[in-house]
C-alpha cells in the first residue's frame, strides 16, 4: 500500500497516515479513518494505531483544505471532502478484501454519505458523535455571519481529560461552515440508502455536536443491524478523550465479529443490541 502525502504546508502532526495490514486473518479487512471539521488526522492517530497493532489495514486521509489554516478551509468545498473519502476509500479497498469505514463528527458525516452513495461496498460504519444537525441558536444566524466574517469561535478541542488538546483550526471557517450544512442536509436526506451494519459511539456530555444527531441517524439508516454506545466519561473528541479504550476495544471485536459472520454462511449478522 502507497502511503498518503501531504502538501508542504500542512502543520506537523496534521498528516494523513497509512498503516498496511498484517499477516494475521485481519491483514485483509481495512479500516477508514476520517476526521472531522476543522480538525486533522492527529484525532484519528491513536485509533488507527490500535487498529493497526490489532493486524488491520488502516488508511486516514487529510481532507482538503484541513491541517493548513481556517483560510483555505473556507476555499474548499463538500464535494472536495466527499472525493477525498472516496479516493481514499479505493486505495485501501485495492488492498483489502473489504474496508469498514470510521469517523469522527463531520468525519462520521462523510463515513456515512460514503455509505449511502456506495451500499455495496462499504462493509460498516463506525461512528463517534456523529454529525447531521445543530441546534445551536447561532448557527441560524450562520447565513449572515459568512457574509460579514470568515472566522467564528472555534469548535476544537471540546476534551474532558486533563492535558489532551486537539491538532485543530483556532478559528471555525464560516463559509466552509456553509458547505458543511449542505453536506449534512443531503446525508439526513439519504439515511434510508445506509444498509451496512452500524455501530455509533456518542458522548453523554457533548459540547460540539448534540447527543440527538446519534439519535436521528440510528432512526433514519436503512439498517437492521445497529448499534449504540454511549460514552459517560468523554465529550466531543472523544478519540483523544477518557473513553478512547472503549471506542478502540469495541471497535476491534465489532469489526471482527461482522467478518466472522460474513464469511460463516446463514449466520446472518451479530445481533442488535444497545448500551
Amino acid at each position: 500500500m502507497s502511503g498518503p502525502t501531504a502538501p508542504p504546508d500542512v502543520l506537523p502532526g496534521a498528516e494523513p497516515f497509512a498503516f498496511p495490514g498484517g499477516n494475521g486473518p485481519d491483514g485483509r479487512t481495512g479500516v477508514l479513518l476520517v476526521h472531522g471539521f476543522t480538525g486533522t488526522p492527529m484525532s484519528m492517530r491513536p485509533w488507527g494505531e490500535h487498529l493497526a497493532a490489532e493486524g488491520f489495514a488502516v488508511r486516514c486521509p487529510l481532507l482538503p483544505g484541513h491541517g493548513t489554516n481556517w483560510q483555505d478551509c473556507n476555499t474548499s468545498r463538500h464535494d472536495q471532502w466527499t472525493t477525498a473519502v472516496e479516493r481514499a476509500f479505493d486505495q485501501l479497498s485495492a488492498d483489502c478484501d473489504r474496508v469498514f469505514v470510521a469517523g469522527l463528527s463531520m468525519g462520521g458525516t462523510l463515513a456515512t454519505r460514503l455509505a449511502e452513495v456506495r451500499p455495496d461496498d462499504v462493509a460498516g460504519l463506525l461512528l463517534v458523535n456523529p454529525a447531521l444537525l445543530t441546534q445551536r441558536l447561532d448557527a441560524k444566524l450562520l447565513p449572515l455571519i459568512a457574509r460579514l466574517t470568515g472566522s467564528w469561535a472555534p469548535i476544537a478541542s471540546d476534551i474532558k481529560k486533563p492535558g489532551v488538546t486537539e491538532l485543530a483550526y483556532p478559528r471555525l471557517p464560516t463559509r466552509a461552515m456553509m458547505q458543511l450544512r449542505r453536506l449534512w442536509a443531503a446525508t439526513r436526506a439519504d439515511l434510508g440508502r445506509v444498509s451496512a451494519p452500524v455501530i455509533v459511539f456518542h458522548s453523554v456530555e457533548d459540547h460540539v455536536v448534540e447527543p440527538v444527531n446519534s439519535t436521528v441517524l440510528l432512526a433514519g439508516v436503512g439498517s437492521s443491524d445497529t448499534t449504540e454506545v454511549l460514552l459517560e466519561d468523554s465529550y466531543h473528541v472523544a478519540t483523544l478523550d477518557n473513553d478512547a479504550p472503549t471506542i478502540f476495544a469495541g471497535s476491534v471485536d465489532w469489526i471482527r465479529a461482522h467478518v466472522a459472520a460474513a464469511e460463516t454462511p446463514g449466520t446472518g449478522s451479530p445481533a442488535t443490541e444497545s448500551r
